[in-house]
C-alpha cells in the first residue's frame, strides 16, 4: 500500500478519486489517514501545498532541519534507525511528538520509513486533530505534541467542514479551476481550528528531562488578554482570499524584523555623549522565542565624521562585556554554567523582551570625535557555545546573525 501512496502524486485528481473509491474495496486494510503524504493533498490544494512545502513545519524533522537534527543526534541518535531511545531517560524520544508527530503516533523512530513521517508536521497532522486534551496529563506528566490531541481516524477536520465525497466543490488553493471532489469525509471543527488550541500542543510549553520549561511560547498567550489572541492571527494571515500556510516564524528574518521597533537617541553632555537605545516588542509573546537557544544582541557603536568606529559597547563577547545588550533565556546547570537546553537544571535568567515590552538601554560614551551613534540588533538562531559544540554539520547561513533592527542618531 505504500507503493500506492508513492504513485499518487503523479496522478490527476480524477484518477485519485477513482482509486480512492476502489483501491480498498478488497480485503486489504485501508491505511490510516496519518500515513497520507502531503503531496496527495497538493493535487488539489496546489497553492497551499507550495506554501507549506517551504515552511518550517515541512522541515521540522531531524532529517530536514539541520539544527534540530544535530540536537536530535546528540540527545537520541540516528533518525533513520528504529528503536532509538532518549539517551537521558531511555524512553521514546519526546521531541518526535512535535517534530515528527505521525511517526510518534506509531511509536516509530525510523523517519524515512514513511513519507508522512519524514514530512514532519504535514497536512494530516493538523487536519486530523479532533480535540485538544491539554499538555498537562491527569497523572501529572506532560503530554506534548501528538500526545496532547485526540485524532480522528476516519475524517479530516477543519475550520468550516466540507462535502462528504459526493458533491463537487472548488478546492481551496486550486485557483478556481474545474470543480473537484474531496474523497475524504470532512468535519467542521471551528472551536479547535479557529483558536490557539490547534497550536498549543507543541507551542505552549516544553520541559526537558529535568522538568525545566525551556520553551513556553503559549504561556504568554493564556489568560493575559481579553479576548485572547490566536496564533493564527499572526502566523496564518489571509492572503489572496486564502489562509496562508507559510506559518513564518523565527527562520523568516522579515517576520522577526516586523516584531521589533528600534530607535536610538543621543546628545552631547560635556565631554561625554549620552545615548539611549529603545526596543519595543510588538508581539504577544516574548522576543526572541521559539527554540530556547535563540537570542538577540544589541550592538552600539559611536562613529566620527569619517564614519570610523571610535567606540563600541563590546568587542568580542557581549555576555561578558555588556550583558544588558543580550536578550535571551539563560539555561544553566546546578553550578550556574550555561548549558544546552536538554542538560539545563534551572533557568539562570530571562532578559528577553516580554510581550509588548518597551525597554531602554543607556550608554555613556566618551565624546571626542563622536558625530553619530548607531544601534544594530542582531538575531541568532543559536548561541555561540552551541555553534562550537554542534555547528560542524549546520549550514553557515544558519550560524550567521541576521540584522533585524537598526537606528542612527546624529549629534
Amino acid at each position: 500500500m505504500q507503493g500506492f501512496f508513492r504513485v499518487m502524486p503523479l496522478m490527476g485528481a480524477a484518477a485519485w478519486l477513482l482509486l480512492s473509491a476502489t483501491a480498498w474495496s478488497g480485503e486489504e486494510e485501508k491505511p490510516p489517514l496519518h500515513h497520507v503524504p502531503s503531496a496527495n493533498c497538493g493535487e488539489c490544494h496546489k497553492e497551499i501545498y507550495l506554501q507549506w512545502s517551504d515552511s518550517m513545519h515541512a522541515k521540522s524533522t531531524a532529517l530536514n532541519d539541520p539544527i534540530h537534527g544535530a540536537v536530535y543526534r546528540l540527545e537520541a541518535g540516528d533518525p533513520t534507525q528504529e528503536g532509538v531511545t532518549h539517551k537521558a531517560t531511555g524512553a521514546y524520544p519526546p521531541c518526535l511528538q512535535c517534530h515528527a508527530p505521525n511517526a510518534a503516533r506509531d511509536k516509530s523512530t525510523k523517519l524515512d520509513a514513511n513519507p508522512a513521517y519524514s514530512e514532519g508536521v504535514n497536512c494530516v497532522v493538523c487536519h486530523t486533530m479532533k480535540n485538544y486534551k491539554g499538555i498537562h496529563g491527569e497523572d501529572g506528566k506532560m503530554r506534548m505534541g501528538a500526545a496532547a490531541y485526540e485524532f480522528a481516524n476516519d475524517s479530516l477536520q477543519g475550520p468550516d467542514g466540507g462535502p462528504h465525497g459526493s458533491k463537487p466543490t472548488f478546492a481551496p488553493g486550486s485557483g478556481g479551476g474545474e470543480p473537484t471532489v474531496n474523497p475524504f469525509p470532512q468535519q467542521a471543527n471551528p472551536m479547535l481550528f479557529k483558536g490557539s488550541d490547534a497550536c498549543l500542543g507543541c507551542h505552549q510549553m516544553m520541559a526537558n528531562p529535568q522538568k525545566v520549561a525551556v520553551c513556553n511560547i503559549g504561556e504568554n498567550l493564556l489568560g493575559k488578554n481579553t479576548p485572547a489572541p490566536t496564533c493564527q492571527s499572526c502566523h496564518m494571515p489571509v492572503v489572496n482570499g486564502f489562509v496562508s500556510h507559510e506559518m513564518a516564524g523565527g527562520h523568516d528574518t522579515n517576520r522577526v524584523k516586523k516584531s521589533l521597533a528600534t530607535t536610538v537617541a543621543a546628545k552631547a553632555e560635556g565631554d561625554k555623549v549620552q545615548a539611549v537605545v529603545t526596543l519595543k516588542n510588538t508581539l504577544l509573546h516574548t522576543l526572541p522565542n521559539g527554540a530556547p537557544f535563540r537570542n538577540m544582541v544589541v550592538k552600539v557603536t559611536a562613529l566620527n565624521d569619517k564614519g570610523e568606529v571610535v567606540w563600541s559597547n563590546f568587542k568580542e563577547n557581549p555576555m561578558q562585556e555588556d550583558p544588558q545588550s543580550v536578550l535571551m533565556l539563560k539555561l544553566v546547570n546546578d553550578e550556574g554554567q550555561p548549558v544546552m537546553p536538554p542538560q539545563a537544571t534551572k533557568i539562570g535568567g530571562d532578559s528577553r523582551l516580554q510581550p509588548g515590552e518597551q525597554r531602554q538601554i543607556t550608554y555613556t560614551i566618551p565624546a571626542p570625535g563622536v558625530k553619530s551613534v548607531k544601534a544594530v540588533v542582531l538575531f541568532n538562531l543559536m548561541t555561540k557555545p552551541m555553534i562550537e559544540k554542534i555547528g560542524a554539520t549546520i549550514p553557515e547561513d544558519l550560524k550567521k546573525p541576521a540584522v533585524v533592527g537598526q537606528a542612527d542618531a546624529l549629534l
